[in-house]
This record gives structure tokens, C-alpha cells and sequence, in this order.
């Protein structure tokens, strides 16, 4: 510090060299305040903490105006300040006691804070020039630069929250800088040697005393007025600047200066050699954003970065000691050598982009990069990596192959589909391991499974091996052995599994493999003995089936899901009396798993022919099937077949009953029960299958009690307990049955049947292996690619409604779902919405399917399976593991993290303090809850590097951190769900090349604009942008988002022909966006007609004068209109034509005049339409609403909410013939709801809510129903 010559302050009566011992005593008193040495009884942690940061500030003022800017200081000021600072020291260490550390904190240093401040607002400096300085003046520099930013975060602290990584790589080069150029001084190093590099060192040493010039700025600003991402800016901004430098000097160490017998060289080139590793990784990741946010893609910059992924790999693994120790300074300099040519083309991609030689230039380049990566990756191999673990210690960790093979084929296939660049190092091999496992998977079906179990789970593993190795060369974990050594080991021990799996399997394909694993059949004697409460109507229902109706042969079919009472309840029809009486011969079949018709048709044929007694297989005969036809012709015949799984085993079955002529049938009858409600309809004749619904709640109690006390009563004081209990069952008798078996083994104490309730799920489980076979039974069932889509349900709370529309966004988020060749993933994802209800493992809520629920002990089912499959858990921060138990968790596909209500924060998994090793491995993140909704600024993300979901929405981001700006960095997301307050997207999230959801709810003042970010995120398939998201205006590009397909929340200008921006939206099916009509001339509608594939519309028009609404009717596959009307001047009228398409089925009508003849013709010109919602509307000024003469064909749900009119003139069943639903909110004028209502032979419900003379009316109805049909099939609701 005291090299160079001794400088006297202009007009100062401190000279320099005092001042300087001054900030040196001053710098010690902090180091001993910080480290305890010295004590302050009177000042608490917090107040001698506020001390050393402003004491910091002042030695830290010092040195960047006295050195940095001596030429332009104010010397008069300095003076003042020169002074005050050698008095401060002064009083420090020449004085004592309590009371003076007092007053130096609370007088000599708020003064002096002042005096600076004031200087500062009152002097700028001017920018150092770029000239040539003395050799005394940059070791002086250096020095100081050296010291100030060790002590910069100390007084800073607010401004490095979200960046002292970036921080510590400038501190890391400036060091290294300073100790290089000071082997010149000492004359360690020729001068020529280190010549052309000298002039870059002073321009980095200048650049780096702007940076730290302005920093006095942020340190006495306020809180809110502190700019963080502006201060993240001008880091990064520096880093890209001098990160160059410091490449340099690594290239001259390993060329010029490794073969120096200087010691003193010889410390300094251990010392970088030390260092490097860290500081080349922090230098390429932070090029690597730096690339994101500056430079355009090209098929260059994509070499770019694929080589910048794999330099990525090795420094990463560096540290873990896999190189030979002897060959890591030569890999080393190996390796800064290509990070200094990829600095170097990153820099003249950035200057010369226009200039096309310079791109061709370029661009070849960056094509040997390609060829650098396979010549590297040879002598890694070769000659610096050490010997790789074999990858076969590796074992498959889950339980279910076919559902683990589903999952890695699809990952696989969307790497393959990828953009990534860290992607494309493995592209190859990933196309050779998908192939060759979708070959052997194609040999295992459930048989081979059986008849190979070792072959079966050989492949298991090598599947598993790949799926790790892949995943930790994307996530840099020990990548480097994984990309050299053990992938391709992987890959060829696949390919020898397949050929042994394709010589074995083709050699037994003869082999006929009958009786797959079944759970044990229910004997008739098991099910005779059981209990059956409810279901009276049930059972009044099937036994008039079964005795009245056709001649013909019927099929009464009973559908639910497992342990719902099916079988029992069959079998209580079919012992009774009059059913017993009614029929000639009656058989009862369980087909269960049972594969052999023909030993089924046997089993049918015993019993209709009084045969007793077990047979054998060996002794059923060929033509059984024609000996049942021909004894069963003529006869009324009832027989049950129960518990039966597919369609097939039905055709056989009932082929020998369908050849009897209808009229030798003689009104002979057909039991069904399955859990499939496919089976039901495909063998369905003339009666509805009945979904068996659960048992009501005094029901269940009613079975509990009989299942605990048999023909007695449950005592007073267990009854409360006991109807508890009941109701936690939801419903299940299977689970009652269970349970009232777990409580009747128990003495009568309230404390006893207490701990059954309070560990309800426990007892299940522990007493309850039966109940869980019932139900992996029906999961077994279900096709491989629906298995993960139903575990999931167990990611949404118990007893609560599964939106399906929600349901089917999540299997979307989680890439469950994949497009076929004829159907989109929209299209897949309702086939399998379908093939759920038709399980019978979730409960139907609403009436046109617009939700679920599943069971408790189906949810219980869902969550245990899927924590065994490793794919999702759900985690609080409290119950987040440690480091040392991260292995539990490493598989884990998805974690949804909760905070609320416990006191953790996020810091657990964005904090490289407190990194996890786990979720280096996740794929999917959701959090939510939490008592700060903000994130705060010291989060990351570099670790999560293979996310393909995140969602924030619960948590506000903002610009200040760098976290936005890394998320630009995860190539891997699908789907991304944040909250933010910003005027726009990051440039950064033009790198999200997988991205195919986009929510944002931009909680900034102003809207959000979308372009340019958005036009690079090509497979983009939904965007919603809350609230709200307009276009720049000045689009230059032509681009398209071909796989857009819904765009929710843009607000569009009435003043601005929208037309070229839905041009660039070909695909677009949903469609929601507001728009602002002004009184200008010039009215600009948005042009939807080009959108020829738009299926529904959600449109906000607010208006001051206008009432034209666009034409809608071009549209010829638009099938659901929302629109919604705001008018400023009340006080008048508005008169609306609407043009809707033929076929639209849905129409919202939101805040518009409406007249009765408007509403007709939307009833005469939609003959498809069978949802109507009209909301907050005004008919015919409040008055009648006349439907005379008018029809809605195919109207299925009305909804009228605050809906201002009185009178209804309508004959219901003539205008809403096929009406089902009826909901009537809010309509307080309207005093009476049409008897004519009563006359809709399809209406199942009526609501009404806030209005009780209409309910009164509803209930009228609801009476007049009831005894027109003789059955209440009429539902209320409201208040």
C-alpha cells in the first residue's frame, strides 16, 4: 500500500501517509469489533453491526476518492473529510471509556456520514480515461482494489444478496491479476513475455474503479430506492469485460511460465492452478447467460454453447478428484485454452453480427468446436480421467417395471425432441437406448414378465442405469465419468440385453401363458355372511328389472368402484324370494381373472343342470357352450357373472344365451358386476347400468354398528365416537366391514375407539392387506400409460373435488401425456379422462363431468404407490431432508412443497448453503403457501438444472435478484407457472427452447409486453398472462407460434388493426383477451377470422360509445362464446346483434342489454347450442322475458345470475325440451319460476340461491313432479 510516492491531500493539514495509518488502525478496530476482541457492554449485536458497516463505509470512501479519484476531488471537502477521519481514529484509540464509544457512534460518526454524503452529492466523478498510466500507479491501484473489494460486501450488504457468487469470481480475477502482474515487478517474468497483455491490465483496473465509483451511490440511497437488478447489470456487464484478462494471464502460466524454475512463479501457478477450476466454471456459466440475454441465436452460437455445456461438465467434476492428479494442470490448461477461444468468438459474435464474412468466419469456428469436443473426450479417456465404478452396482429402486419403463421411454423421447444444448452431447446415444428398450419392452407383456422374472428385471436395471447416467451428465452430477465411462458401457449392455432378450422370448413365444396372479375368489358362503344396510331402492330397482319388463333377455349390470358392495348386493337379489320363485334355473359365476371361457361356461353349466361337486379341466368338454344353449332354450333363466374385467370374456360367455331366439327367451335375465363401466355398456340390452353409489352416512353407521355389536345397540356414550368413525370412512363398506372388525376386537372405552379415529389410515393398512389387493387389482388393470395420470390424483388434498380441467393441465405439466398420430395431447388426455370414470376408481362430480374424487383409501392407495414409485412427494420445509439422508430422496420425480403454516422458508432449495443433493435430480417443483409471499434475492437455481415444471404462482418475483434472469437457464421446462412484478419477460426466457405453458400474473402497475421473448419460445402450446399482456407494436419479425393453441389475457388496442398478430397464431382453439373501445373514429375490432381452428372466445369489450360486437359466425369450429360488456356512460342503452357459427355449443353473455327478440334468434340460429349463461344482464329493460314460439334444441344448462327482469313468459318444455339443469342466482326481481318447468321430462336439477320466493317455487315444481312420475327425480338446492 505505502509503494510509490507519498501523496499530500491538496490544501490538507493531514498528510496522506497519516491518513493512510489512520484507515489501517480503523480497518483493524473493525476486524477485532467483528471477531469480539473488543467489547461495547452499552451497544447490542445489532447496534455494533450498524457500527462496523458505516465504519467500513468510511475507510471504504477513503480509498476510492483519495485513489481513485484524487485528480478530481474537491479539495476543500476532502480536507474537511481528511480531518474528520484522522479525529474519528483518534478517538477511538487515544481515548476511553464507555461514554465516548457513545458519543462516537451516535456524534463523530453520523457527521462524518453526513460530510460524505454531501461530497458525494455534490462532486461526480468524471469517468477514468483510457490512458496509459505508470507502472507505480497500477501496483498502487491494484493493491487497493484488492483491499476494497474484500471489505466492499461489508458495508454493501443489501446490494449482494442475489449475487456474491458473481461478486467472489471478481474478487477471485482481480487477485489473481494483482499477484500475476506483481511476478513482473519483482522480475520473476520477462517483459516481453507479458507485454501485449499489460495494457488490458489497466484497462481492467480502470474499469473495475468505475464499477466500484458508483457504489457509494447505492450505499446511500434508501431502501426502496436501491436498484439491485441495475447493480446485478453493471457486475455482469464488468465480469464479461475483464473475465478475458484473466484467461489470458491462465494462457501465458501454462505456455510461457510453466517451465519458470522461479519459486516465486512456481507458488503463484499452484495458487491459480487451486483456484481455476472454480473461477473457469463461474466464467463460463456467467458467459453463458451473458449469451442468452445479449446475442441472437445462430447455428454458431449453438456450438457455443454446446461446447461451453461440456467445459461445464469437467470443472464441475474437477473438484471431486476423478482426474489424475498429475495430468490436472495440463487438462486445466487445456481447457482455459477453449474457454479463451470461446470468449474470443462470443466477443466478435457480439461486435460483428452484421458483418457476413465475420459470421462465415464465425460459424466455422464454431464447427471445430464440435471436433474439439470428440478429440477431448478421447484423451479424457485415455490419459486424464482415473478408472470409472462400474455402473452395475446400480439396482432398480421401484417395485412397478411396466409403470418405470413408461415414464423413461417418454423421457426420453422428449430429450430427443429437445433443443437443449447439453441435450445434443447425447443425443445420439439416448436415440440408441430408446430404441433398443422400446424393442425389448415390445417382448414383455404381463406373461413374459412372469415366465422371464430375471431376464425381466436385467433389464430393469440396465434401463435404470441409463436413466441415472443420463440424468447426471444433464445435471453435472459426477457428469464427466458418466459421459466418458459409464454411459457408453450402458448403452452396449443394453444392446447384449436385447439380443438375449430377442434369442429367449421368440423361442417361447408357443408357450400360452392361462392363469395370471388373481387375488383369492369370494366364496358365495363368504358373501352370504355379510351384512347389507341401505340400498333398498337399489334393490327394489333390480328386482323389477329382473321380474317385469321385455321378453327379451336383459342385462342388469351393477358398476363401482372396488369394495363398493357390488357382489354383495347381487347377491342379495338373487337369494331373494321373489326373485328365487321367478326364474326356472339360476347359476352364479365368478369370472374374476379366470382367463378359460370354456371352464367358466362349464362352472355355468353345473349349476343350471344341478350338477354338484369340483371338476377338473381335463373333463370339460369341447361343445359345453352348445350343451348350455340348448339346456337353457326355453327356460327364464337368471344368471350372474361377477366381478368381470374386459369385454371379450363377456362376448364368450354370454354367445351361447344370444343364439336362443328372442322368443324361446322367455324374459330370462343377465347379473353383471364389474368395476369397468366399459364392460356394463358394451354388454348393456335394454336397462342403464347402475353406478352404485356410497353409503349415506347414517347408513354407514347403521352397518358399523351391526358389524361391532350384531343385533344390539352401540351404548350412549360410544355412539358420538362411533358415528365419527363412520363418517371417516366415506361411505365404503369395505372400509366399515374393516374397521367395525378392528373396533369389535376391542373392549367398549371411549379412549380406545378415540385412537381408532384419530389413526383411521393406520388401522387400514395395518389390518387391511386385503383391502389394498381390492385395489391394485383395479390399478392393475389399467393401461401402463395411465397409471402415473392416476397416481397422481394423490398430489390433491383428501375429500376434496378434483377439477378435471385442472387434472388435465397437471398431467400436461408432468409430460404424462403424449400426442399420437391422430390425436393431440388435448384429445389423448380426454380419452383418458374417460378411461378413469370407466375404472370405477374416482366418483363423478357434476353433471356434466367436471370433476372427480377419489376415496380416501383410494387416495391413500395413490399416495403410498406413488412415494414407492419415487414419483412425487410432498414436503414442508421442516420435513425436508438433510444432506446426509439426501439418497432418499434423489429419485424423486416431483416434490410439491408446502411452507404454511411452518416457519421454514425456501432458502432449503434455492440456496447453495443449504443445497440438498437431492433435488439436483428433480423434475418437478411446486410451491405454495408460506408466510413471505415474496422470494428472497439470495435464492438460485443453478442447481435444479433438470426442472421440466416450475411453479411459483404463490410467490412474487421480482426484478431485483438474479433469480428471474436463471430461471431463462433451466433448457429442460415444459411448464412454467410464476408471479412477478415486471414490465416484461426476461430476455433470459428466449433460452426456454422446451417451453410449452407460460403463466404469469404480473402484479406490476403497468402491463406486461410480450414480445420480443416469446417469438423464440417455439413449441409454446398455452399463454396466460394475468393481468394483462399486450404485444409490442413494432413486430419485425415473422414468426410464427405454430403449436400455440391457447392464448388467454392479452389486451389488444381498438386503435391498432390486429390482424398480423393472429396471423402468426394459426393453431390458436382458445382464445381470451380484452379490449378498451374509445371514441375515436377509427375502430379497429380484432380480425378473428383468420383464426379458422378457434374453438372458444372469452372477450372483455369496454366501451365508451360502440356497441358493435365482431362477427363470430366465419368461424366454423368455435363451439363456446364468453363475452363480457362494460359500458361508462349508464345512462344509456345499448342494443347488441350477435353473429355466432352454427355450431356453437357454449355462450356466456356478461353485462349486456339483452331483448327478448336478441335472445331468440341466438335459440333459433344455434341448434348445437347446450350450455346458456347469461350474467349480470338487463332483458327488455328489466321487464318480460317472452320465448313464445321459441326453441333451444339441444339446451342442456341454464344459468341466469343477476339477472334484471320480472316476468318469465315461456313454455318450458317447448323451449328447453332437453334442459337438465336449471340455476337461477341473484335474480331478485323475478318473484316466480314457470310451473311449465315441471313438464321437462330430462330436468334433474333445479337451483336456486338468494331469492326465497323462488325457491318456494322451485319446491312446487319439484311436488308436481313427484307426483306426475311417481318418483322423486327432481333435486333442489339454493337458499
Amino acid at each position: 500500500m505505502e509503494r510509490g510516492k507519498e501523496k499530500e491531500a491538496n490544501n490538507s493539514s493531514v498528510s496522506f501517509a497519516v491518513i493512510h495509518k489512520d484507515i489501517v488502525k480503523l480497518l483493524d478496530f473493525i476486524e477485532k469489533l467483528n471477531d469480539g476482541c473488543i467489547q461495547i457492554p452499552v451497544l447490542n449485536m445489532d447496534q455494533i453491526e450498524e457500527l462496523t458497516s458505516e465504519l467500513t463505509f468510511v475507510s471504504a470512501f477513503f480509498h476510492q476518492y483519495y485513489y481513485f479519484d484524487s485528480e478530481g476531488c474537491n479539495a476543500e471537502s476532502m480536507s474537511c473529510i481528511s480531518i474528520a477521519i484522522h479525529d474519528l481514529v483518534q478517538s477511538i484509540f487515544r481515548r476511553s471509556g464507555v461514554h465516548m464509544l457513545i458519543k462516537l457512534k451516535h456524534h463523530n460518526v453520523l457527521q462524518l456520514l453526513e460530510n460524505i454524503k454531501s461530497y458525494i452529492s455534490s462532486h461526480r466523478y468524471a469517468e477514468s480515461s483510457h490512458m496509459t498510466m505508470t507502472e507505480d500507479r497500477l501496483v498502487e491501484l491494484l493493491d487497493v482494489i484488492v483491499m476494497y473489494l474484500r471489505y466492499l460486501p461489508k458495508c454493501c450488504s443489501k446490494l449482494f444478496l442475489s449475487s456474491m457468487t458473481q461478486y467472489e469470481l471478481l474478487e477471485n480475477v482481480c487477485g489473481n491479476v494483482r499477484d500475476f502482474h506483481g511476478l513482473k515487478i519483482n522480475g520473476c517474468v520477462e517483459y516481453e513475455t507479458i507485454e501485449y497483455v499489460l495494457p488490458q491490465l489497466q484497462l481492467m483496473a480502470q474499469r473495475v474503479v468505475n464499477f466500484c465509483l458508483t457504489l457509494l451511490d447505492y450505499r446511500l440511497k434508501e431502501r426502496d430506492e436501491l436498484d439491485i437488478s441495475q447493480f446485478n447489470s453493471k457486475l455482469a456487464n464488468l465480469l464479461v469485460e475483464i473475465i478475458p484478462v484473466e484467461l489470458e494471464v491462465m494462457h501465458i502460466c501454462s505456455t510461457n511460465l510453466i517451465a519458470s524454475k522461479s519459486a516465486e512463479v512456481g507458488c503463484f501457478i499452484k495458487k491459480l492452478q487451486e483456484a481455476s477450476p472454480g473461477i473457469l466454471r463461474e466464467s463460463l456459466v456467467h458467459l453463458q447467460q451473458h449469451m442468452v440475454n445479449a446475442i441472437t441465436p445462430s447455428t454458431s452460437l449453438g456450438n457455443i454453447h454446446v461446447m461451453i455445456e461440456f467445459l461445464l461438465i469437467i470443472l464441475t467434476d474437477v473438484p471431486k478428484d476423478v482426474i489424475r492428479h498429475d495430468k490436472l494442470f495440463v487438462l486445466l490448461a487445456r481447457v482455459g485454452a477453449l474457454i479463451r477461444e470461446v470468449a474470443i468468438l462470443v466477443r466478435n459474435l457480439e461486435e460483428n453480427s452484421m458483418d457476413e464474412d465475420n459470421v462465415h468466419e464465425t460459424s466455422s469456428a464454431s464447427q471445430n468446436f464440435l471436433e474439439n469436443i470428440e478429440l477431448l473426450k478421447e484423451d479424457l479417456q485415455h490419459v486424464f480421467l482415473k478408472a470409472a465404478a462400474n455402473s452395475s452396482q446400480l439396482c432398480f429402486p421401484m417395485s412397478d417395471g411396466p409403470l418405470f419403463m413408461t415414464l423413461l421411454l417418454r423421457n426420453l423421447n422428449d430429450l430427443l425432441n429437445s433443443n437443449a444444448y447439453s441435450v445434443a452431447l447425447i443425443k445420439e446415444e439416448i436415440g440408441r437406448v430408446k430404441e433398443d428398450l422400446e424393442c425389448i419392452r415390445s417382448f414383455f407383456g404381463k406373461v413374459e414378465q412372469e415366465l422371464n422374472r430375471d431376464l425381466w428385471a436385467r433389464v430393469l436395471d440396465v434401463a435404470y442405469e441409463a436413466e441415472h447416467a443420463i440424468n447426471s451428465i444433464l445435471a453435472r452430477d459426477y457428469g464427466l465419468l458418466h459421459l466418458i465411462f459409464l454411459l457408453p458401457d450402458t448403452v452396449e449392455k443394453i444392446k447384449r440385453v436385447k439380443k438375449e432378450v430377442q434369442e429367449k422370448i421368440s423361442k417361447k413365444k408357443s408357450v400360452i401363458f392361462t392363469n395370471c396372479p388373481n387375488k383369492p375368489v369370494e366364496n358365495t358362503s363368504s358373501i352370504a355372511g355379510k351384512i347389507i344396510v341401505g340400498f333398498e331402492e337399489e334393490i327394489e330397482w333390480i328386482i323389477r328389472k329382473l321380474t317385469r319388463g321385455p321378453t327379451q333377455i336383459d342385462v342388469v349390470s351393477i358398476v363401482g368402484m372396488p369394495g363398493i358392495g357390488k357382489t354383495t348386493l347381487a347377491y342379495r337379489v338373487y337369494n331373494d324370494k321373489s326373485v328365487v320363485g321367478h326364474f326356472d334355473v339360476r347359476a352364479w359365476c365368478t369370472v374374476d381373472q379366470e382367463r378359460n371361457e370354456k371352464k367358466l361356461l362349464q362352472k355355468i353349466f353345473n349349476q343350471v343342470t344341478g350338477l354338484k361337486g369340483n371338476f377338473i379341466e381335463d373333463g370339460i368338454e369341447n361343445d359345453v357352450a352348445d350343451k348350455l344353449r340348448k339346456h337353457l332354450f326355453g327356460k327364464r333363466y337368471l344368471i350372474v357373472l361377477d366381478d368381470l374385467w374386459d369385454t371379450a370374456t363377456w362376448d364368450e360367455l354370454t354367445r351361447p344365451l344370444y343364439t336362443i331366439p328372442s322368443e324361446f327367451q322367455k324374459g330370462s335375465r343377465v347379473i353383471l358386476t364389474s368395476r369397468k363401466k366399459e364392460v356394463a355398456l358394451h354388454g348393456k340390452c335394454h336397462s342403464a347400468p347402475l353406478d352404485l353409489r356410497l353409503l349415506r352416512p347414517e347408513e354407514s353407521w347403521e352397518l358399523l354398528e351391526k358389524r361391532v355389536f350384531g343385533e344390539d345397540h352401540c351404548p350412549d356414550e360410544l355412539k358420538d365416537v362411533g358415528e365419527k368413525i363412520a363418517r371417516k370412512c366415506d361411505g365404503l363398506p369395505l372400509v366399515l366391514d374393516l374397521i367395525g372388525g378392528v373396533i369389535s376386537r376391542k373392549e367398549n372405552k371411549e379412549a380406545l375407539w378415540l385412537e381408532v379415529l384419530n389413526n383411521l389410515s393406520s388401522f387400514i393398512f395395518n389390518d387391511g392387506e386385503e383391502v389394498m389387493k381390492v385395489i391394485q387389482l383395479s390399478y392393475d388393470h389399467l393401461s401402463d400409460h395411465l397409471k402415473p395420470c392416476f397416481l397422481y390424483l394423490a398430489s390433491y388434498p383428501k375429500d376434496k373435488d378434483i377439477d378435471i380441467s385442472l387434472l388435465k393441465q397437471l398431467w400436461s405439466d408432468e409430460g404424462l401425456v403424449e400426442p399420437t398420430d391422430l390425436k393431440s395431447v388435448e384429445e389423448v388426455m380426454e380419452v383418458y379422462v374417460d378411461e378413469l370414470i370407466f375404472s370405477s376408481l374416482v366418483i363423478v362430480r357434476g353433471g356434466r363431468h367436471t370433476s372427480y374424487q377419489i376415496h380416501d383409501l383410494v387416495h391413500d392407495f395413490c399416495s403410498i404407490k406413488a412415494r414407492k414409485e419415487k414419483l412425487f412427494d410432498l414436503a414442508s420445509s421442516i420435513f425436508l431432508p438433510s444432506s446426509s439422508s439426501s439418497h432418499l430422496m434423489l429419485r424423486r420425480r416431483t416434490i410439491i412443497y408446502n411452507e404454511y403454516p411452518h416457519s421454514g422458508d425456501t432458502s432449503s432449495l434455492f440456496s447453495p448453503e443449504k443445497r440438498n443433493l437431492y433435488i439436483k435430480h428433480l423434475l418437478s417443483l411446486k410451491i405454495y403457501g408460506g408466510l413471505s409471499k415474496v422470494l428472497p434475492h439470495s435464492c438460485h437455481l443453478r442447481a435444479l438444472r433438470l426442472l421440466k415444471r416450475l411453479d411459483l404462482s404463490g410467490r412474487i418475483l421480482t426484478e431485483k435478484g438474479t433469480f428471474l434472469n436463471e430461471i431463462g437457464m433451466l433448457v429442460h421446462l415444459r411448464c412454467l407457472r410464476i408471479q412477478m412484478q415486471a414490465k416484461t419477460l426476461p430476455p433470459s426466457f428466449s433460452n426456454l427452447c422446451n417451453l410449452e405453458t407460460l403463466e404469469v400474473r404480473n402484479n406490476g402497475s403497468s402491463n406486461m409486453v410480450l414480445s420480443p421473448t416469446i417469438w423464440s419460445l417455439s413449441k409454446l402450446r398455452h399463454v396466460d398472462i394475468k393481468t394483462c399482456s399486450v404485444f409490442d407494436s413494432d413486430i419485425d419479425k415473422p414468426t410464427k407460434l405454430e403449436n400455440l393453441t391457447s392464448l388467454k389475457f392479452l389486451k389488444l388496442s381498438c386503435l391498432v388493426d390486429s390482424e398480423d398478430i393472429f396471423k402468426r397464431f394459426p393453431n390458436l382453439r382458445n382464445l381470451r383477451f380484452h379490449i378498451n373501445c374509445s371514441a375515436a373514429e377509427q375502430i379497429y375490432f380484432p380480425r378473428l377470422d383468420v383464426l379458422n381452428k378457434l374453438e372458444s372466445v372469452n372477450a372483455s369489450f369496454k366501451c365508451f360509445l360502440h356497441t358493435h360486437v365482431p362477427r363470430l359466425d366465419v368461424l366454423n369450429k368455435l363451439e363456446s362464446v364468453n363475452a363480457s360488456f362494460k359500458c361508462f356512460l349508464h345512462t344509456h342503452v345499448y342494443q347488441f346483434d350477435f353473429h355466432f357459427p352454427l355450431g356453437l355449443k357454449e355462450v356466456i353473455l356478461y353485462g349486456f342489454d339483452l331483448t327478448s327478440d336478441a335472445l331468440s334468434r341466438i335459440g333459433r340460429s344455434l341448434p348445437n347450442l347446450q350450455k346458456l349463461d347469461l350474467i349480470r344482464a338487463r332483458i327488455h329493460f328489466g321487464k318480460e322475458w317472452n320465448m313464445e314460439r321459441v326453441t333451444f334444441q339441444n339446451l342442456k344448462l341454464l344459468r341466469l345470475y343477476d339477472v334484471s327482469f320480472s316476468e318469465w313468459q315461456v313454455i318450458a318444455d317447448e323451449s328447453f325440451p332437453l334442459l337438465e339443469e336449471l340455476e337461477i342466482k341473484y335474480c331478485s326481481e323475478l318473484t316466480e319460476i314457470p310451473e311449465s318447468f315441471g313438464d321437462i321430462a330430462s330436468l334433474k336439477l333445479i337451483s336456486v340461491w338468494k331469492n326465497p320466493r323462488l325457491k318456494e317455487s322451485a319446491l312446487k315444481i319439484k311436488e308436481y313432479v313427484e307426483e306426475i312420475m311417481g318418483e322423486d327425480k327432481l333435486e333442489v338446492l339454493g337458499s
